[in-house]
């Protein structure tokens, strides 16, 4: 699909300089643009592959005024960053704007869906389903009975979205992903022999969130596992059954969350984190990459290590560890010197 200048800087709000009427059909970053590719200029470190890109549009900031021929036709806006993530987002929709209900899916009798839906092929779709508008969902996807699914929610190829779970609007699943799969429950008798625990609760996913490829979401014994909204998990997460993670919280991949823990809102958790059972995460936490956290965490508080430490109080210590060699030698020549000191006295 192609675009022009004027095109473009119509959507941005953006004022061309040079030909209005230049096309592009692809993005690009500056140093590597092409004829007929977009792309943009934000950090001053890039500025002087402006005057050598190929590209035929670049976004600037209005402030930007050249000091060089230059051949590239000019966007001026008032962020470049911010309008060039504008359309991406932009991009995004028109590439993925596919409609209709492709051969060899199944929707079950009795489905509700809105406007503009996407089902791709073998993809299955359980009873009393009811999906929103502009719902796109892809091939080899499940949907089991009795989900709800909000409005300009992406379930991509080959996620699972097991029965009862609920999802509300502006959600994006990725492929691999499967929401609300059977907690983590056994019960041992007598002989240590398990048994299960039925897990006859649900999923609730609130609106604007976002969940990486192979990331699982564990249905709850009772009640609800929740994220609430705005939360964005990565790639190959594990949340455990009856957690609840608050808004615009973030959690880079494999990180795990055990059963019955409650995260607050606006925390940054970082990647292989541990988090025991039953805890209380307070709001805006900080947890360091590797961290394993279990005790309960206050409000604002950053930890990290192995059991998790204040993170002012990680640093400090680490530098001891890496001088641990030299300390113990130190010791050890103390040890010798108070046993048998130079004037023979041994008391």
């Amino acid at each position: 699909m192609k675009f022009t200048a004027e095109q473009i800087a119509g959507i941005l709000e953006g004022e061309v300089v040079g030909n209005p009427n230049a096309e592009v059909s692809r993005l690009s970053k500056i140093e590597e643009g092409e004829e007929g590719s977009l792309t943009f200029l934000a950090n001053p470190k890039y500025i002087n592959y402006i005057y050598t890109t190929k590209a035929s549009v670049t976004i600037v900031n209005d402030s930007f005024v050249p000091d060089a021929e230059i051949t590239t036709t000019l966007i001026k806006v008032e962020d470049a960053y911010a309008s060039f993530s504008k359309l991406l987002q932009f991009y995004n929709q028109v590439k993925l704007n596919k409609n209709g209900i492709e051969a060899q899916s199944f929707m079950s009798e009795g489905t509700k869906y809105g406007e503009n839906l996407y089902l791709g092929s073998f993809s299955y779709i359980g009873q009393n389903v009811v999906l929103g508008d502009n719902v796109k969902i892809y091939p080899n996807s499940f949907i089991g009975d009795n989900v709800v699914i909000g409005d300009n929610v992406y379930i991509f190829a080959g996620a699972k979205i097991y029965s009862e779970t609920i999802i509300g609007n502006n959600c994006t699943i990725h492929s691999g992903a499967i929401i609300g799969a059977d907690g983590f429950g056994f019960v041992p008798n007598d002989e240590g022999v398990y048994s299960k625990v039925p897990q006859i609760g649900n999923v609730v996913i609130e609106d604007n969130v976002d969940i990486g490829a192979n990331t699982t979401i564990d249905r709850a014994t009772l009640g609800s596992t929740i994220i609430r909204k705005g939360v964005k998990l990565d790639n190959q997460i594990q949340i455990a059954h009856n957690v609840e993670i608050g808004r615009n919280t973030v959690i880079a991949g494999q990180t795990g969350v055990a059963g019955s823990t409650k995260i607050g809102e606006n925390c940054m958790i970082g990647g292989q984190v541990g988090i025991a059972g039953h805890l209380i995460i307070g709001n805006n936490v900080r947890l360091q990459a590797q961290s394993g956290v279990a005790r309960n965490i206050k409000d604002d508080e950053t930890l990290q290590g192995t059991p998790s430490l204040a993170y002012t109080d990680f640093n400090k210590s680490y530098v001891h560890f890496k001088n641990l060699p030299k300390i113990v030698a130190e010791v050890e020549e103390l040890k010798k010197q108070i046993i048998n000191p130079k004037n023979g006295n041994n008391g």
